[in-house]
């Protein structure tokens, strides 16, 4: 298969569904082959099911993000098949974490969403980086939320504002190794875990934006792609938001 990712092999976490999937399905389009990294074990293998029934190539580990034995077994399970050339570490927490204040948030669900968010992004890059010895890109995902401070969504924010910081210091530290490290900012896009959003709320987020209308994941997956592939060869470091102009900076 012919592409600007033929010959790679690229791993998406939590790609069995929504936005990690058609990060997976734009990249295999383009040649890739992609590995399936997702906690979920039926959406993972329904993605590989629903990828290689267009042709493309696909497998499935089923991976903890917050788990260093896990993300450890994934690397070893991969080590087997050669070089890592593109990592997207999109697996996180976001779905029905919002509607309690600051002083609300129990502190065992703050820790959940830092181990998921946080140490899942770092722990998925400490596993994966040896694996990249040829050099490559790594996309990590953040959320345009960092840039307007939702309130009663605090821990959310924070963890997503520690992954642009993660972000810019493994891009200094990896640049030695030709790995280049960038992060996306996606908005509020519809797919499989926002689609039971009222529509008013949709509503009022377009409104907000620049451009007035509901984005969807393919709004979303060129950026990765672009990311990931030699089109941004000479980028590292950056945070890209992908939100309509909802935010600006």
């Amino acid at each position: 298969m012919t592409g600007r990712f033929a010959g790679k092999r690229i791993v998406i976490t939590g790609s069995g569904r929504g936005l990690g999937f058609a990060f997976a399905e734009r990249v295999a389009r383009e040649g890739a082959s992609v590995v399936i990294a997702e906690i979920d074990a039926a959406s993972g293998h329904e993605a590989v099911r629903k990828l290689t029934a267009q042709g493309l190539k696909a497998s499935f580990i089923e991976t903890d993000i917050s788990s260093e034995t896990s993300m450890q077994a994934l690397a070893k399970q991969l080590a087997d098949g050669g070089a890592v050339h593109g990592v997207v570490a999109n697996a996180g927490w976001a779905n029905n974490v919002g509607g309690k204040t600051f002083d609300e948030i129990a502190p065992d669900v703050w820790d959940k969403m830092m181990a998921i968010n946080v140490r899942g992004t770092w722990l998925t890059v400490r596993a994966l980086v040896p694996l990249m010895q040829a050099g490559g890109s790594i996309v990590t995902v953040s959320s345009d939320t960092i840039y307007w401070g939702p309130p009663r969504l605090l821990h959310y924010v924070t963890s997503k504002s520690a992954i642009v910081g993660m972000t810019r210091s493994l891009a200094r530290e990896l640049g030695d190794r030709n790995i280049r490290v960038n992060c996306l900012l996606p908005g509020l896009t519809y797919g499989e875990a926002t689609k039971e959003i009222p529509a008013q709320r949709w509503n009022d987020y377009a409104e907000r934006q620049i451009l007035k209308r509901r984005a969807e994941s393919d709004d979303i997956d060129g950026v990765v792609a672009f990311l990931l592939s030699d089109d941004s060869k000479f980028m590292t470091g950056q945070t890209l938001a992908v939100d309509g102009g909802f935010s600006l900076h």
